[in-house]
């Protein structure tokens, strides 16, 4: 077999270790909260922009050429697998996730598409049952080809939604036959950039339609997989219909949807919609539908989605609270949907890239289970909203009280007292838990 990166295992050297092929923090079997670091964390390897990433962006061409390039596409396709089984075993990466177009080219037709990728999947089990590696999630590309050039279930086009429907039933069958847990819907282009040629209740009707054929195809075909939706905010079109993870449960609720589908949140994502990347992860917790996430960051300088690897070990910490908060993440895990640097072309900086991303990760991991241990901010919380324990408090959140009752309480105690927020000690303590 081909050794296409000329890199060996990647071991667990500890905080120490000055060698850059080596991880300081992510010890897969240490026991964090009873229970092993990979268990928490279930890394996953993102086929797309691992294996298919050649360093192009908006303004330019590829930068990288990968030792797995073939001239004939369906080749490199099954070149590609050993690539990315390697590299998974040599990271000690358990799961992975994928695209139907970046595990097999889209060819003359849709049969001929199909085909390509029935036979790639299935050198993909062989190499699954030989590795003992898992399918964490599939989904379908339906943004890249122009066809969708105005959406996919959002298109105006009903071919095109069609052919849409078609690519993400042939996704989830791969997606079975490959025993993954989850299946994602990512809507790239659905949305809109003006109203004058818009009908978005027709659109938003259309998005639902797709949504439910789904759900009843995951039930009808024996995938059961949980259904993930991914919020985006922005590009590539102006107004994405899945803005955020509140703006998805509204859309999920109006058509009643709303207990079919979890949300696989992306960090850079977040910071798109100008919000924290745990805010939306605590949305989504509150909410009960806390699915999965995509492992990255961004450029808060950039307005567009750079998906670079996850070096914030603060951003890391604040994630990994809420995820030990929902209890984990069940079906779901941590996919690095990120990309290496134009300008990080070698094999090397790809290894370099995964094993920062998952000891930032397995860091976060560690100060997040430390900070529950001691109660830091959950014993804070109880005591700044004691007042609801007791008395007025009480009686508002049992529901016991009327508009003129709050009236007649608030007469009789018209001095308001607060207490401290004390946001910067709190941000000081959670600074000093990092660097312990």
């Amino acid at each position: 077999m081909k050794e296409y990166f000329k890199v060996g295992k990647i071991n667990y050297e500890g905080p120490s270790s000055k060698n850059p092929l080596a991880f300081k923090h992510y010890n897969k079997d240490e026991l964090v909260l009873g229970k092993p670091m990979k268990e928490h964390l279930k890394f996953a390897m993102s086929w797309w922009h691992t294996l298919c990433a050649k360093g192009s962006d908006q303004f330019g061409g590829n930068t990288m050429v990968r030792t797995f390039e073939k001239s004939d596409p369906l080749e490199e396709a099954y070149a590609k697998v050993d690539a990315g089984f390697e590299f998974m075993e040599k990271l000690g990466i358990e799961y992975f996730c994928f695209h139907d177009r970046d595990m097999a080219p889209e060819l003359a037709t849709l049969k001929e598409s199909n085909e390509a990728l029935d036979k790639v999947s299935d050198y993909v089990l062989e190499k699954m049952q030989k590795t003992g590696i898992k399918c964490l999630w599939g989904t379908a590309n339906c943004f890249n080809h122009k066809r969708y050039l105005a959406g996919a279930g959002t298109s105006p086009n009903a071919t095109a939604f069609a052919y849409a429907a078609a690519q993400i039933k042939k996704a989830m069958d791969i997606t079975k036959k490959l025993g993954g847990k989850n299946y994602v819907f990512w809507g790239g282009r659905e949305g809109y950039d003006t109203l004058l040629n818009t009908d978005t209740k027709l659109e938003l009707d259309h998005y639902a339609t797709l949504l439910t054929l789904a759900r009843d195809y995951n039930k009808k075909s024996g995938l059961n997989a949980q259904l993930l939706i991914e919020p985006k905010p922005k590009e590539p079109t102006k107004h994405q219909y899945d803005f955020d993870v509140q703006t998805v449960l509204g859309f999920l609720r109006a058509y009643g949807l709303e207990n079919d589908f979890k949300m696989n949140i992306e960090a850079n994502h977040a910071t798109l919609a100008i919000h924290t990347f745990n805010h939306e992860l605590n949305m989504a917790r509150i909410n009960g539908v806390l699915g999965s996430i995509d492992a990255n960051q961004g450029d808060s300088l950039l307005g567009w989605d750079t998906d670079q690897f996850p070096t914030n070990v603060y951003d890391a910490t604040l994630a990994m609270y809420e995820v030990l908060l929902n209890g984990g993440l069940g079906n779901g895990g941590l996919n690095f949907d990120a990309k290496v640097r134009r300008q990080s072309f070698s094999d090397e900086d790809l290894f370099i890239a995964y094993i920062a991303g998952m000891d930032t990760f397995a860091k976060g991991l560690k100060v997040a289970a430390k900070l529950l241990e001691d109660h830091v901010f959950e014993d804070f919380k109880a005591e700044r909203y004691a007042s609801y324990k007791t008395g007025i408090g009480k009686q508002i959140d049992n529901k016991e009280v009327t508009l003129e009752d709050l009236s007649e309480y608030a007469i009789e105690h018209d001095t308001v007292t607060n207490n401290s927020g004390s946001q910067e000690l709190l941000e000081a303590i959670l600074n000093q838990y990092i660097y312990q």
